[in-house]
């Protein structure tokens, strides 16, 4: 029964290292609980062929069981959920007098002046050519929304 209540009492102050809230027991919260709770599992096991070898069957049993608690407990990984984030921007349709201002091009321009025009501003907005990615993101949408794309 001594050896149950050390455990127990091992196990409870586990549980609350890990829950309080001090600062200083930040190190122990995050990793180090793992360890604590790999040596108590030892520990479990240890004991419970000890008093399995004497004759004390039930508490062999039942510290068995708390040594196996404790290194699956060890082995699981703890997943913690992700706050969501901002929304991201809603991204508001070009209307085509915006999409035919960026190009450059009139009410009457045709395909392959839509497409001649997007490739002549193309060459200097691409990010490999030292343009910006927001740039040619424009061009982009204003050539599609032009083109019907």
């Amino acid at each position: 029964m001594t050896y149950l209540a050390l455990g127990f009492a091992a196990l409870a102050l586990l549980i609350w290292v890990g829950r309080s809230g001090v600062p200083a027991r930040k190190a122990v919260r995050q990793l180090q609980w793992r360890f604590l709770a790999g040596g108590l599992s030892v520990a479990c096991f240890t004991a419970a062929a000890f008093l399995s070898m004497r004759g004390g069957w039930g508490k062999g049993i039942v510290l068995f069981v708390v040594g196996l608690w404790a290194a699956t407990l060890v082995r699981t990984p703890r997943v913690e959920a992700r706050r969501a984030g901002p929304p991201p921007p809603k991204v508001e349709a070009m209307g085509l007098a915006d999409a035919r201002a960026i190009l450059g091009v009139g009410e009457t321009a045709t395909r392959a002046e839509i497409e001649e025009a997007y490739k002549r501003l193309m060459r200097r907005a691409h990010p490999d050519q030292g343009g910006t990615t927001g740039l040619a993101a424009q061009l982009n949408a204003a050539r599609d929304r032009l083109l019907g794309r």
